[in-house]
């Protein structure tokens, strides 16, 4: 099954390469069910591959002057925050099962489960039509809009902490929505909060995690090559119409965990 995890990370790579994001929600699933990591450690490899992988393709974009820092430090900074104080300090604490009145669950299981959720989200996301209000503009932003891009950085930066995703199918549509960017910066900035934030959540993991250093090697080589084709290919495939079908991908395979977990 390594072999077939190692073209599910390339795939992964490939996916981000194109979309701008969207790839690392599956780096989880991947590492769980192909290559036999236990959920909570996989949140701990996927964060360190995600960042890895996002900062090589947003250097991209800011040579391509693709990236607003100062959108990434308002949005990004909360995020950051949020990522490693979970990392560091709710991770550790989780039990080893979460008790709902009655119900006993493994942790191991009801992480799968959040996970299934954040992906349901992420489907639906990718493969919503764009509503064309995503235009650039050179107004500053308003007290409000600011106040708004911290909170949903840090609502982002908890979710990534807990589940080990990036979260740009969350990000994107903010820094459209809130700063008015247009979506090839959107997306430029998105990479670099991704990679930033994901890679201080990862640092702030290690000291409560081993990792096989010859197996994550492996999987962000597999990223980062898959990233540079989407890249190149990007430029002959319809965005959109990509988006749409790996949203419905995601979607099925958020229902096979949810099937995995709690039927077979």
């Amino acid at each position: 099954m390594e072999i077939v995890g190692y073209l599910a990370s390339l795939c992964i790579g490939i996916a981000l390469g194109m979309l701008g994001g969207g790839g690392s929600i599956l780096t989880v699933p991947v590492l769980v069910y192909l290559f036999q990591v236990s959920p909570l450690a996989a949140t701990t490899y996927s964060l360190g591959i995600v960042g890895i992988t996002s900062v090589a393709a947003a250097t991209k974009k800011f040579k391509a002057q693709q990236v607003d820092f100062k959108i990434a430090l308002l949005f990004g900074l909360p995020s950051m925050i949020a990522v490693f104080m979970v990392r560091r300090f709710v991770v550790p604490a989780i039990p080893e099962s979460i008790r709902i009145g009655s119900y006993s669950m493994p942790s191991g299981k009801a992480l799968m489960l959040l996970f299934a959720m954040v992906m349901l989200l992420a489907s639906i996301s990718m493969m919503r039509k764009p509503n064309g209000t995503s235009v650039a503009t050179n107004a500053s932003l308003t007290s409000k809009a600011i106040g708004l891009l911290l909170l949903q950085g840090l609502a982002e930066g908890t979710l990534t902490g807990l589940v080990g995703a990036g979260g740009g199918f969350l990000i994107i549509p903010a820094l459209v929505l809130i700063s008015k960017l247009p979506m090839t910066t959107a997306v430029g900035t998105s990479l670099l909060i991704i990679g930033v934030k994901s890679l201080i959540g990862f640092g702030a993991s290690m000291s409560n995690s081993s990792l096989n250093i010859t197996l994550f090697l492996g999987i962000v080589a597999a990223a980062i090559i898959g990233m540079l084709l989407g890249i190149q290919w990007s430029k002959q495939v319809p965005a959109q119409r990509l988006k749409r079908a790996f949203g419905v991908f995601v979607l099925l395979m958020a229902l096979l965990i949810l099937y995995k977990e709690f039927v077979a």
